[in-house]
């Protein structure tokens, strides 16, 4: 009965969401480590699509690599919607455990009530990932993972920009309600930060901006 009601939660959030990075899905190159250029155009339209799926009261709840493609232009799209919960405003929260492990925000290990923040904890890390080349905390031991979750405090590497680990910094503290975004501003204090100065949040909504080959262009027209 879990997987009927996912597969229905999942074509009813496709077939009710409009916005331009939810459709046409195609497998998001897997290289070993992201300019922060790169990321920085990722984890803008990561967190358009975010801020839509939010605005129609969707948590995503399952952000991960895996889950990010790019069609022939470079843009992101985000695919799998099984996990998302409908219906969530505000102040409202969920409890059911669920997401992949190494993604997992220290709230759900702790089998707290959470709402939207899980997903910007989901950004933290996948934007760790694209600019550390691995995820902030990992074991093979899933118990020992979640240890690391809920106890250790995040390394960078000495070639990070202050900007970037504000950013990522901001993104994975464990306490939800203290996390980059975690407040009733949701993904606008996210676009507000440092790293995304510069970014025009209408054009990346319109896809007027493009990566590839290295490159960020501007469409014109």
């Amino acid at each position: 009965m879990d997987e009927v009601a996912h597969t229905l939660t999942e074509s009813r959030v496709l077939k009710n969401t409009r916005h331009p990075f939810l459709t046409l899905f195609f497998h998001l190159s897997r290289e070993r480590v992201f300019s922060e250029d790169r990321t920085r155009f990722y984890g803008a339209e990561i967190v358009s699509a975010l801020d839509y799926l939010h605005s129609g009261k969707i948590v995503y709840r399952d952000l991960k690599l895996e889950n990010l493609m790019l069609d022939k232009d470079g843009h992101i799209k985000i695919t799998d919607f099984g996990l998302c919960k409908e219906g969530i405003t505000d102040a409202a929260t969920m409890k059911t455990f669920c997401g992949t492990p190494e993604y997992l925000a220290p709230e759900v290990l702790e089998d707290n009530d959470y709402g939207r923040a899980v997903d910007w904890w989901g950004l933290g890390v996948v934007m760790y990932e694209m600019m550390c080349g691995r995820l902030p905390f990992y074991n093979q031991d899933h118990e020992k993972l979640f240890e690391l979750i809920l106890m250790e405090d995040i390394k960078f590497p000495r070639t990070l920009s202050s900007d970037a680990k504000s950013l990522l910094s901001g993104l994975l503290i464990k306490d939800p309600n203290k996390r980059l975004g975690g407040g009733p501003d949701d993904a606008k204090e996210i676009m507000r930060h440092s790293f995304f100065s510069g970014v025009n949040w209408q054009d990346v909504y319109d896809k007027k901006v493009g990566y590839l080959h290295g490159i960020v262009f501007i469409y014109f027209g």
